[in-house]
């Protein structure tokens, strides 16, 4: 086998492996990402063509200052890569007044001194026609999120990261990782890589690969599926008619879509729900109806204009779940210079860009940009 030395290795080159890559390369380091498939692939997390960014973040108003990292840092991959990587379509959060949602995103809002408008159901659908509200529930509009194009984002990371030098070997399988001395050796199915430090991003597969921390991660199955209109062109659901990225927390569930770009159609997915996954090489990647149903009813009550009957495409997703739901990030207690970020839980690709900055500066004993308490490894809610 080949035996390479390098100062780091990156083990999964997902959304966040990838942005760990582009910033530690920028740091002038020798830095080898390993990765099972080519980076910007649809086996693992990190696809699906678009993911909402937003910043007034309901789930904990903790998140919101590495959001705005995530956002400067999208904005410097954009001019590293010369591509567009993102668009502020704004995100439209709607709930009953009372729910989880809406109360989250003004107490976030008024926490960081963020642009939002609240709005009633009358004023959602004057503005959005293609979006109906049901009774009682009510908006924010936050102007500046948007989409990320994801695959794009994963492939500009990795194609920077690799003109600073950086080495990417695809279709590699980590066989063991072990320490040595003052660093590491990684043995994949093809090189035995050494290196004095060791970032670990391993998506689905951190059940296995990051069992020494006792956390009970959980991978779940999720269905994406694209939808046609029924409305004549302009659509109310084009981004360029001015739809915006949506979610709606329902009695029944999450749901949330992004708008049509060109003849893609709509994006419409179920937060909420998901059946397990116990190995992620052998996900079910067939649209059963029983994954459909769910998101047909959502359509139906709420985007009354899309045609379900015109499905378009659709994509399997995992999340991998932490037990409360945030970010694991975070370094071994006793192998210095192994890093990691785990269990995103659903919600965690608008952060990539950030992430990945703040494992390079974890691997490197370096401060993050922002702290990263409230995901870390030992905190009392994932043993619970």
């Amino acid at each position: 086998m080949e035996h390479i030395t390098t100062d780091v290795v990156v083990a999964g080159v997902g959304g966040v492996g990838s942005a760990a890559l582009w910033r530690l390369a920028r740091r002038g380091l020798a830095v080898v990402g390993l990765d099972r498939f080519v980076p910007g692939h649809a086996y693992g997390s990190s696809h699906g063509q678009t993911r909402v960014f937003r910043r007034a973040y309901f789930e904990h108003p903790d998140y919101v200052p590495l959001a705005g990292v995530a956002d400067t840092l999208w904005g410097e991959l954009e001019g590293a890569s010369a591509q567009t990587l993102r668009r502020r379509t704004g995100v439209l959060q709607i709930g009953p007044p009372d729910g989880i949602v809406v109360p989250g995103v003004l107490a976030s809002a008024r926490l960081h001194g963020l642009t939002v408008e609240a709005l009633d159901g009358t004023a959602i659908t004057r503005r959005f026609p293609g979006l109906a509200v049901p009774e009682g529930l009510v908006g924010v509009l936050e102007p500046e999120g948007g989409v990320l194009y994801v695959e794009r984002c994963v492939r500009a990371a990795t194609s920077v990261a690799c003109g600073l030098g950086a080495t990417l070997l695809a279709g590699r399988t980590v066989r063991s990782i072990r320490s040595s001395g003052a660093g590491y050796v990684v043995e994949t199915d093809r090189e035995v890589i050494t290196c004095r430090r060791l970032v670990a991003t391993p998506g689905a597969w951190a059940p296995d690969l990051l069992d020494f921390l006792g956390i009970p991660f959980r991978v779940l199955r999720k269905m994406l599926v694209w939808y046609g209109s029924d409305a004549a062109a302009p659509s109310p659901f084009d981004a360029d008619a001015g739809c915006p990225a949506f979610l709606y927390e329902l009695p029944d569930g999450v749901f949330y879509g992004c708008p049509a770009e060109g003849e893609a159609g709509v994006k419409v997915a179920e937060h909420t729900g998901g059946t397990p996954v116990t190995d992620p090489l052998e996900l079910d990647r067939t649209l059963h109806p029983a994954d459909e149903e769910p998101v047909r009813s959502f359509v139906q009550r709420c985007l009354p204009g899309l045609a379900p009957a015109t499905l378009r495409h659709h994509e399997a997703c995992m999340y991998t779940m932490t037990p409360d739901q945030h970010f694991v990030v975070g370094a071994h207690p006793d192998w210095p210079g192994l890093v990691f970020a785990a269990g995103l839980s659903g919600h965690g690709f608008k952060f990539a860009s950030a992430l990945g900055e703040s494992l390079a500066a974890l691997a490197l004993d370096e401060p993050p940009p922002t702290p990263l308490d409230a995901f870390r490894p030992d905190r009392a809610a994932l043993r619970a």
